[in-house]
């Protein structure tokens, strides 16, 4: 006998997706998430783009999604996965805060996201006003002048939210035009208060102990301009993080755990759910459409 039927280790969209199909089949599921419900999803102030609901804030969606897995007898616990393994009689390991907690089980699901990509500049890590949530730390700058880094959707949908309270709102992108969507796009170019810098790099942070300013450079003519800020809000990609299962599944060049649309990695009983996988493209709905093939597998 193992302690659980399914082990998922990620309580973000696929993950937690993955454990409702789970536990509406009868089977015994466990969730351990290292640090809040939700994923990366939970902090976005408006998602607009997922079927059956016109606008929903990610904090709501989530919430949601947390409810009904608690009402099927998920059982969820806050700890941190170190290591998995795959034993010789079809039985899988996980062990979780530095290997001192052991659990069994038959299947595993790795749905572990990803983290902000960072712009690897001195004073990152230790200037106060930069931030990788506009959604956390937003209402701290009402008023004030702020800069947005990136061209996906997050960083378009940070850049409308900061714009409602902030007297000024640059994007910045290195590109000429973004990835985001372009229903978004244009609806921020529309802002009075948003100014775009685009084919830009921001390649020094100014500032003693907070930011009060960046350095850019223009990418194509190499002209440095500096700009005055209280707050820097940074978008410009993720990392995976799955270092802790190399040992046991294959994982790319890049960090992504191996797996196809069917969810499958190398070992069997082991799946990849949801942004840590390799997959063309990552969305609300792709990852719960990864939660759901896993389970039904």
């Amino acid at each position: 006998m193992t302690d659980y039927n399914t082990i998922i280790i990620g309580a973000g969209t696929a993950g937690l997706t993955a454990a409702i199909y789970t536990a509406r089949k009868a089977q015994s599921v466990l969730v351990l998430e290292s640090t809040g419900i939700g994923g990366q999803i939970s902090t976005s102030p408006c998602v607009e783009n997922y079927p059956g609901f016109e606008s929903i804030s990610g904090i709501e969606f989530s919430d949601k999604l947390y409810e009904q897995a608690q009402k099927l007898g998920v059982v969820i616990e806050f700890e941190q996965a170190s290591k998995i393994e795959a034993l010789s009689d079809g039985t899988k390991c996980v062990y979780s805060d530095n290997n001192s907690i052991r659990r069994t089980c038959q299947k595993i699901i790795i749905a572990t996201g990803v983290v902000h990509r960072h712009l690897a500049l001195e004073g990152e890590d230790t200037l106060s006003g930069i931030s990788y949530c506009a959604v956390c730390d937003g209402a701290f700058y009402k008023g004030k002048t702020v800069a947005v880094v990136g061209g996906g959707s997050s960083a378009l949908q940070s850049t409308k939210l900061l714009a409602g309270l902030c007297s000024k709102v640059y994007l910045i992108h290195r590109r000429d035009s973004f990835r985001g969507e372009q229903r978004l796009a244009d609806q921020i170019a529309a802002l009075p208060n948003v100014e775009f810098l685009l084919n830009k790099n921001v390649t020094k942070l100014i500032g003693n102990t907070a930011l009060s300013g960046i350095e850019i450079t223009d990418k194509n003519t190499l002209k440095t301009d500096t700009v005055l800020l209280d707050g820097l809000f940074i978008y410009i990609g993720q990392i995976p993080q799955n270092d802790i299962f190399k040992d046991t599944v294959k994982l790319d060049e890049s960090g992504y755990i191996i797996a196809g649309e069917d969810c499958k990695t190398n070992v069997d009983g082991i799946f990849a759910a949801g942004d840590c996988r390799t997959k063309t493209v990552r969305q609300l709905t792709t990852a719960a459409a990864d939660g759901s093939v896993c389970a039904l597998a």
